[in-house]
């Protein structure tokens, strides 16, 4: 009897045994291929973000009237917009630098811009993010216009501001959820969470969604739970289509805890919406409970998330999508009839 063939014999076949085990785990892995993954070859967008803060926190505050037609030339409509946000008023008054410049020298604000290069000295991978998010929109709506991108500080008063063709992220309300700045201001701390940079790119793309279909322009007929339940769900699916590699916790701002409660209690909860004859009320006290900023849902537990019916939403049009290949997300974007997409995505949670 030869041991060492035997001993030969014995290594191959665990060899043997292991590359079976990794090509199968090579199999399953490629069967679990991200079902929002596209590919965007060819799709080219002309992006870059300006750096408004950087325009006005630099400038010698004597020389601010000299400067204010090369940043109306520089930043048009949006300055308005952002003037609006500051409270400064007419960017085209003959004094609107003076109120400028008080906003500019506040102690506050210049202090929130000074954390604001700390925190985003390095600002890549945000722009990278945002356009990558923005190459998925141009290959969803090609024959849409992509927006123009400019970050600012608004003294702590918006997060993301939306206007025609254009976007601001007020970068002074991502500074992460520790600052000194949040907690002077009494922001709870449930908002907070989300007030850091890996939430920069989803807001944008949610803020976008919102303006571009609004509730109220689409007009679903009736303004009750269900019509608030669908329109969030599509946003979020839209959020979920532009940025597919990144996590649901970030695409919704939930704790990891929070998204395995909504994972494992989608049946309970849909279950208690139906029972409790929630889903067609227009009680707008009920909508804002079950859609809106919370730390948590009060109507399930204080384990789920806050706006854990939205994650409803997004399943109901996620298995929709799923069942009717032909739909594209611009046709879903545009749909009114709630009743007929529930039905189309035989929901059974």
């Amino acid at each position: 009897r030869c041991y060492f063939c035997t001993y030969i014999f014995r290594v191959m076949k665990r060899y043997v045994l292991l590359f079976v085990v990794l090509v199968v785990l090579a199999v399953a892995g490629s069967c679990r291929k991200n079902p929002y993954a596209v590919s965007l070859t060819g799709v080219d967008i002309d992006f870059t973000v300006k750096r408004l803060e950087k325009d006005l926190f630099t400038v010698n505050s004597l020389t601010i009237k000299e400067r204010v037609p090369a940043l109306i030339e520089e930043y048009g409509k949006f300055l308005e917009y952002f003037s609006q946000v500051i409270h400064t008023g007419d960017i085209y008054s003959p004094v609107w630098h003076e109120y400028l410049s008080v906003f500019v020298n506040d102690r506050n604000n210049f202090e929130a811009y000074g954390a604001v290069e700390q925190v985003f000295a390095e600002f890549g991978d945000v722009e990278d993010g945002l356009r990558q998010a923005f190459r998925h929109y141009r290959y969803y709506f090609p024959g849409k216009p992509v927006p123009e991108v400019v970050t600012c500080v608004t003294g702590f008063n918006n997060s993301i501001i939306v206007g025609d063709s254009v976007i601001g992220i007020g970068l002074e309300r991502y500074l992460g959820p520790d600052t000194e700045f949040y907690g002077r201001l009494g922001i709870y701390k449930y908002l907070t969470m989300r007030m850091d940079r890996p939430y920069i790119v989803t807001d944008v793309m949610y803020a976008w969604a919102s303006t571009e279909w609004d509730y109220y322009a689409t007009g679903y007929g009736a303004d009750n739970v269900f019509a608030r339940i669908f329109h969030e769900g599509k946003l979020q699916y839209f959020v979920r289509r532009m940025l597919p590699e990144v996590p649901e916790e970030v695409i919704f701002a939930f704790t990891p805890d929070q998204m395995k409660f909504s994972r494992n209690n989608e049946d309970l909860m849909w279950t208690y919406l139906i029972e409790h004859d929630m889903l067609f009320s227009t009680d707008q006290f009920l909508i804002r409970k079950l859609t809106g900023e919370a730390p948590f849902t009060s109507y399930f537990t204080n384990e789920s998330p806050g706006k854990a019916a939205v994650w409803i939403g997004f399943r109901i049009v996620d298995q929709y999508m799923k069942r009717n290949p032909g739909v594209t997300l611009g046709e879903l974007m545009e749909m009114k009839d709630y009743q007929k997409v529930l039905g189309g995505a035989r929901y059974n949670p």
